[in-house]
């Protein structure tokens, strides 16, 4: 009953067939071998769209923080033109970026924060306003890109950065980051639109920067502050060349991808990326978590550019480090920092924006290596950690979340001994920390969508499961498949299947958790998917059944918790909700909640079952060491719940 994380990483660690350590170090990492070509291809953003669940809660979200967070907090928005008229020069001193600090501190370290919030919110804002084709936001969305547009100068710049200023740092800056973000969303719109003057600016801002930080004659990572959040996130730049270089090929991108981490790696920077501390097994992950976890993606960029040995050696630590960083929903540790200390489901926390990055470094990975245990990391971090960290019950996230979550009114499960903790609570903001998590869970929905479908020159794959339609191209063909189910909450899946006479394979990954499948066709399985091959013509359907069981299992610290299929079941907790903080908008409103009672129960080594068949709800009995006697306990997936335990300690009497 150990982690399935570990399985996990052992199958990915084996599949890597990395060189030893020691032969590694003794060559040149950063030296280009030749490249690897991806195994999947990624679709387009807008050939998979969402339907069921998942597009109500984009719609939600529309309807609630995504769409509003402008108005929530306006002057990090609406009132700072920062990719324009307000641009950062020499002259500007202090900025309202958000969070409250004392005597203003963080304030000339942070001014590029404004461009975080506006960019991830507009990343998802236009993801979520074009997937559900909403058309009145899909309008506003409009007048953002055209007015980005109209800030770029002749020289393709596009940034937060006077003439003064930008390209000539030494210390915390927000250069990349801030293309990072921006770009992002510029891409979308042109996935959307295929507005090829959005392609040219978009090009032409990439094209800028590799002027101004020339590979290998430049350092763009240098700074003589180790600790500089900003430029260090600005490896994640390697996200825009990998879809540029997939949008045309131009292999001058990927290049500039192992030119980045490169630059990265040999400079003095307190970032836990960096090859020589990922070849150092005894190190644990000590940095802040989405930094740690967004730079995944970066190192798998530059390992498939340059096919090196010793990058992939360091893809494979980077993998094992995570393991125990890793909570039995999913979560990746970081409170904000890693520090250092594994995961823990009562212990420690997960950032929102981890959650994200994280699940988008593993669809990067399922994609480049085609390997099925990456979208199972997927589909449990985005129905659980995911889930769990919303309020199911009004529009606002928890920016730190634990599984075992006892108290949420401001401190780590009631702890009140720092007080300027308050991330452990819900809002539709949080901006008296920073309003960072609020954008990327507006974020994460559309990046799981956009990454249920990939395909090879022979296959179309369903990679994530759940309700969505793809429209594309394969064998020269375009074929359109509408996937009916309720998946994770239901278990037959549906594939409808039209298109002209064509032939090729449908793949379907196959979740390790189904103890039996059934399948409408004839079908083989091969390295975890599922594989249909026919000359299909008209409308087809494929019906697959997949069969879970409730299973104990045991998360890293040997604490047991309960599955069923993908999702983790929680013991929910009734708990009082206190209204904190109200907006302008009456619908909107940061919350505390306390539990009513409060009970810690332990593994009982008792059996599990569901009391209805059509209701996910679960029954077994736990051990309480007050009463020292079993009591009955109903378990439900922990992404409906607030506050919950989700693991379970041995029995105390056992011990």
């Amino acid at each position: 009953m150990k982690s399935d994380f570990y399985f996990i990483i052992l199958l990915i660690s084996c599949i890597l067939m990395v060189t030893c350590q020691s032969q590694a170090q003794g060559n040149d990492a950063f030296q280009k071998r030749g490249s690897i070509a991806e195994t999947f291809q990624p679709l387009p953003f807008f050939e998979v769209v969402p339907l069921g669940w998942i597009k109500q809660q984009m719609q939600d979200n529309l309807k609630g923080f995504t769409g509003h967070l402008d108005s929530l907090v306006p002057d990090l928005i609406l009132h700072d033109d920062i990719y324009g008229k307000d641009r950062l020069s020499r002259h500007t001193k202090s900025k309202d970026v958000g969070a409250i600090t004392e005597n203003g501190e963080l304030q000339a370290q942070f001014l590029w924060w404004n461009s975080e919030t506006q960019s991830n919110w507009r990343d998802g804002y236009i993801r979520s306003a074009i997937l559900t084709m909403d058309q009145a936001h899909i309008a506003k969305a409009k007048q953002y890109i055209l007015k980005m547009i109209s800030t770029q100068d002749s020289d393709g710049y596009l940034g937060i950065y006077d003439k003064d200023l930008r390209y000539k740092f030494d210390n915390e800056n927000g250069e990349l980051w801030a293309k990072t973000t921006l770009l992002r969303g510029m891409l979308a719109w042109y996935y959307f639109t295929r507005d090829f003057a959005i392609l040219k600016a978009i090009e032409s801002a990439v094209s800028n920067v590799m002027v101004n930080y020339p590979a290998y004659k430049s350092h763009p990572f240098h700074s003589v502050n180790p600790d500089a959040g900003g430029l260090t996130h600005g490896l994640a730049f390697t996200d825009i060349l990998q879809e540029l270089w997939r949008i045309n090929g131009k292999n001058e991108y990927r290049d500039y991808c192992l030119f980045l981490y490169k630059d990265f790696s040999e400079e003095v920077l307190n970032e836990d990326a960096q090859f020589m501390k990922l070849m150092d097994t005894t190190l644990p992950l000590k940095g802040h978590g989405v930094h740690t976890y967004e730079h995944l993606r970066s190192l798998a960029a530059a390992y498939y550019t340059s096919a090196n040995p010793g990058l992939k050696a360091a893809l494979k630590n980077f993998l094992v480090k995570i393991a125990p960083e890793t909570a039995a929903s999913g979560g990746p540790a970081g409170d904000e920092w890693i520090a250092g200390r594994k995961a823990d489901a009562t212990g420690r926390g997960y950032e929102y924006c981890s959650i994200h990055e994280l699940l988008n470094s593993y669809t990067d990975l399922l994609a480049k290596t085609g390997d099925a245990d990456f979208g199972e990391l997927t589909e449990k971090m985005f129905f659980n950690a995911a889930q769990g960290s919303r309020n199911p019950f009004e529009s606002s996230i928890a920016y730190l979340k634990t599984d075992n979550s006892y108290s949420m009114c401001g401190g780590l499960n009631g702890d009140t001994t720092v007080k300027t903790q308050t991330r452990y609570k819900y809002s539709p903001a949080h901006q008296d920390v920073a309003a960072c998590c609020v954008p990327n869970a507006g974020r994460i929905a559309p990046y799981y969508v956009q990454s249920m479908w990939m395909k090879d020159s022979k296959a179309l794959i369903a990679t994530l499961l759940g309700p969505c339609e793809v429209e594309t191209s394969i064998m020269g063909k375009r074929v359109n498949i509408e996937e009916q189910t309720a998946y994770p909450y239901d278990y037959k899946v549906t594939f409808i299947v039209t298109t002209h006479e064509t032939e090729f394979d449908l793949k379907i990954r196959r979740p390790s958790w189904a103890t039996k499948i059934i399948v409408s066709v004839e079908y083989k399985e091969d390295k975890g998917y599922i594989s249909i091959h026919k000359r299909w013509k008209g409308e087809e359907s494929v019906s697959i059944q997949f069969f879970p069981e409730a299973a104990v299992r045991q998360d890293i610290n040997g604490e047991y918790f309960y599955t069923y299929g993908p999702l983790v079941l929680a013991r929910p907790l009734q708990s009082i909700g206190i209204q904190t903080k109200t907006y302008p908008l009456k619908e909107f409103r940061d919350m505390h909640y306390r539990p009513l009672t409060m009970s810690v129960l332990e593994y009982a080594n008792e059996g599990v079952k569901q009391t209805k068949p059509d209701r996910l709800e679960f029954s077994t009995a736990l051990y309480n060491p007050v009463s020292k006697k079993n009591e009955p306990a109903i378990l439900i997936p922990m992404g409906q719940t607030i506050l919950r335990q989700v693991t379970f300690k041995p029995k105390s009497e056992d011990k």
